[in-house]
């Protein structure tokens, strides 16, 4: 079965709007992890508009599914990574002034850099993803900087579903099957959610792990977060 890594960021978000401890970001990972979700994700950028870098260490402590620490790796995030020992890093390559990732690596055009930044996690035992967008070629470029795995920005699937997910997913099929040649792990992420998100995983063989944050804390505000993870978690029964 496809795992599910609930990031929590938005409920930071919400925290960070008024100030004090409202939502309580550590008490809502527990409770994704107690509700079903196999991992917590969190991407915590330098100025901490939403997840802080005190989040990812008092989250090392409490956690008991895998924690997926992402994010662009800037010195100060990789130094937080080194120092929480999370049980994967995800490579994201975003600008500092982004509202959200927007795109994957170029793997080829970066395949030094990726190579010194995979190679300084892994001698630490974390397992490395790279984000990517479906293309085949940057597979191949991501394979060579020695990650573990590689995850797939599926904006482009999500927001092209509507008008035809048969033409949404191709790309992503035939960058699935890269990944399987290149015998690396295939996590995926962005804008999937209970629409989209089982078609996805009937199509895309190999599929380890989801993160999903957005759309699910959305869905939870009418479903209530225990059946909005259980609502996930059946769109990716035996996927």
């Amino acid at each position: 079965m496809t795992k599910l890594s609930v990031n929590i960021n938005k409920f930071a978000t919400l925290r960070n709007a008024r100030g004090g401890n409202l939502p309580d970001v550590l008490k809502a990972a527990l409770d994704c992890e107690r509700y079903g979700a196999q991992g917590i994700t969190v991407h915590p950028r330098p100025d901490e508009r939403h997840i802080r870098y005190q989040d990812a260490r008092d989250l090392k402590g409490i956690l008991t599914t895998e924690f997926n620490i992402e994010g662009n790796p800037v010195d100060s995030f990789m130094n937080l990574v080194l120092e929480v020992m999370p049980a994967q890093v995800t490579l994201v390559p975003d600008a500092h002034n982004v509202i959200t990732s927007n795109s994957g690596w170029d793997t080829k055009k970066n395949l030094a850099y990726l190579k010194g930044v995979v190679s300084i996690f892994k001698s630490s035992g974390i397992r490395t993803s790279i984000f990517v967008d479906p293309v085949p070629e940057m597979i191949m470029y991501a394979a060579e900087s020695g990650c573990d795995r590689v995850e797939l920005y599926t904006e482009a699937y999500a927001s092209g579903y509507s008008a035809g997910r048969e033409r949404a997913i191709e790309p992503y099929v035939r960058t699935a099957e890269a990944v399987k040649s290149a015998g690396l792990g295939l996590n995926a992420g962005h804008d999937l959610n209970l629409e989209n998100l089982k078609y996805f995983a009937q199509c895309i063989p190999g599929l380890d792990e989801v993160s999903i944050g957005h759309a699910l804390i959305c869905d939870a505000i009418y479903l209530g977060l225990e059946n909005a993870i259980q609502a996930y978690l059946r769109q990716l029964k035996n996927y």
